[in-house]
């Protein structure tokens, strides 16, 4: 059994073990589970309810490689959401046509970039920890949220944006496009770009990065402005998907991007991790998900099921890192 597993292991990769892994075992159990779980109608249902929560750990993930953490994503995803209905309504509201909507999107993916340079700023050149800053423009933009809309949904948009969040091209959905596109691009960015370099060399010794020539600042500006960009396309893409903008809205979503970057292999003090384990790792959260409303067990459950694995994913890697470490001192 070692040896299959060492072997299956060797195939995959190092990046893609543990995820790898994951998936197959939640394929295995839910399978036999419920003879319904491998099914065209529950990966049809996981394939529409991946990408929100995808597009916000990508936004989670550039921030957690250079050690830091964004905690305002959900919020900040909502406040760009708000934006775009704003201008949406401006514009007639239902009857708005695509240049409203086109502006709208574009407003509101600077307003969630702003929020991510005023993070970056802050954290770059003041030196506090990106989970003071980050829970403090949670905070506010929550606060701001709640003031403008007075704790209620804004709904009422044009009946085009439907195919943006439950459309689909040849049998594909629309909005799964959107998110495996940002994942090429964020794999684009770590793997080829200066920025994903220096994303990683920040993550690993932010002191030795800085004396290597690497502007530490602008770097640590950049990824958090990104982080924000992202944020706000997954709530431009909940905003078509459930016809509505409210400010509480996905707050649950926060510890599952955590639990999915840890899953994926990310390094939760930075330096190292990768776009795709990142994406096999949504995927097997979803089903996981899925299997479990298959059986009947309450939403909530589930929550409590990823809270769960998030601990015993920190347990599993501080003991492989125990049993290298020992390994490597007996040889």
């Amino acid at each position: 059994m070692t040896a299959i597993l060492n072997r299956i292991k060797t195939a995959l990769g190092p990046d893609m073990a543990g995820p790898g892994f994951a998936l197959i075992a939640v394929l295995i159990v839910f399978s036999l589970a419920s003879p319904q779980f491998l099914s065209r109608a529950t990966f049809g249902s996981v394939a529409f309810q991946l990408p929100e929560l995808g597009l916000l750990t990508l936004a989670m993930l550039l921030p957690v490689l250079t050690g830091g953490l964004n905690l305002a994503i959900t919020f900040t995803a909502n406040i760009a959401g708000l934006t775009t209905a704003w201008v949406l309504q401006q514009h007639g509201g239902a009857d708005a046509g695509p240049f409203a909507f086109f502006l709208g999107a574009l407003l509101g993916i600077g307003v969630g970039a702003l929020s991510g340079v005023v993070m970056g700023l802050v954290i770059a050149y003041t030196r506090a920890h990106p989970i003071l800053v980050s829970l403090s423009m949670m905070i506010f933009l929550r606060g701001l949220g709640e003031f403008l809309t007075r704790g209620g949904d804004v709904s009422g948009f044009p009946a085009f944006l439907q195919p943006l969040g439950h459309g689909s091209i040849l049998g594909f959905p629309v909005p799964l496009m959107v998110l495996i596109g940002c994942v090429l691009i964020w794999h684009l960015l770590l793997t080829r770009m200066k920025l994903g370099f220096n994303t990683y060399m920040i993550g690993s010794n932010i002191e030795a990065a800085r004396y290597s020539g690497v502007n530490t600042r602008k770097t640590l500006v950049l990824v958090y402005t990104l982080s924000g960009a992202m944020c706000a396309i997954a709530g431009i893409i909940m905003l078509a998907r459930f016809n509505s903008v409210r400010v509480g809205h996905g707050e649950s979503y926060l510890l599952i991007t955590v639990l999915a970057c840890f899953l994926g292999g990310v390094n939760p003090f930075g330096g190292f991790g990768r776009v795709i384990p990142v994406f096999v790792a949504l995927v097997v959260l979803q089903l996981l998900a899925s299997g479990l409303n298959l059986m009947g067990a309450n939403q909530h459950l589930a929550t409590a099921v990823w809270g769960i694995l998030l601990i015993t994913v920190m347990i599993l890697r501080f003991a492989a890192g125990q049993f290298t470490f020992l390994k490597r001192k007996k040889g």
